[in-house]
């Protein structure tokens, strides 16, 4: 039996709680700000580049060389979709995999010198991303945002 708006507001709030509305909950307002800076992001970013694209060469930028498996860790990636992006990557001569010199069970990524220019951009475009992304809020609710969301993660 399909039951209207009034019964379950009625219901929801004999069980203690308030009316469960949709448009206040943490995850959906979490998806729609997510999805409004995707669309601001895939419209200025350079190169064509995802955003899983793109954080892994601005951390490798940030951190050099290192190994597939702690750039998944350091991207929250899982080991089989930082491996993709690395292939992609590299099949665009943004950066070069090759076997660890200490472990050979391990693959080293390091950005090639047109990576480097490649990152060195994005992240310019990035920081405008980010402006736009921000940009209804003050300087204040900016860095609360952040705040905030860094203790989420």
């Amino acid at each position: 039996m399909a039951t209207d708006g009034p019964t379950e507001l009625f219901e929801t709030k004999a069980s203690g709680r308030p009316p469960y509305m949709l448009d206040e909950q943490i995850g959906f307002l979490m998806r729609v700000a997510s999805q409004r800076h995707t669309a601001i992001f895939a419209t200025r970013m350079i190169e064509g580049l995802t955003p899983p694209q793109f954080a892994t060469l601005a951390k490798l930028r940030e951190v050099g060389p290192c190994s597939q498996n702690k750039l998944g860790r350091l991207v929250f990636l899982d080991a089989a979709t930082i491996k993709g992006i690395v292939d992609r990557l590299g099949a665009r001569g943004f950066v070069v995999a090759t076997d660890d010199p200490y472990d050979r069970r391990r693959r080293a990524v390091a950005l090639t010198e047109q990576g480097r220019a490649v990152a060195n951009a994005a992240v310019e475009v990035a920081a405008d991303i980010s402006e736009a992304t921000l940009a209804p809020l003050s300087a204040e609710e900016r860095r609360q945002i952040i705040e905030l969301l860094k203790k989420l993660g």
